[in-house]
């Protein structure tokens, strides 16, 4: 049972890139997703999240520019960022909950140089 995180780079400020999760062990459907990232020195902070149902929610500093999505035929969930900025690098992490089960999978890291 494991999240794969990948996707992450180095992008120019305006970049975009898609980050990709991919669940082994569970069906992500019936599952709560999100995405959060850690900057270097700061704690780590929510970005963006997605219901079983469906319905999302996004942190203020990343509304507009982030989506987040799920393919339940491929068991990954995508978070797609878009006019990356310089305070966007960070580490992103997804994860998923059901109940009591929270998963975390590895970072995958986001840089976005100036």
């Amino acid at each position: 049972v494991q999240l794969q995180a990948s996707g992450g780079g180095s992008v120019p400020a305006g970049g975009s890139l898609r980050l990709s999760c991919a669940a082994s062990g569970i069906v992500i459907s019936i599952y709560n997703v999100g995405w959060y990232r850690q900057a270097p020195g700061k704690q780590r902070e929510f970005v963006a999240a997605m219901a079983s149902g469906g319905a999302t929610n996004y942190a203020d500093s990343i509304k507009g520019r982030f989506t987040i999505s799920r393919d339940n035929v491929k068991n990954t969930v995508y978070l797609q960022t878009n006019d990356l900025k310089p305070e966007d690098t960070a580490d992103y992490y997804c994860n998923s909950i059901r109940g009591l089960r929270t998963l975390w999978g590895q970072g995958t890291q986001v840089t976005v140089s100036s």
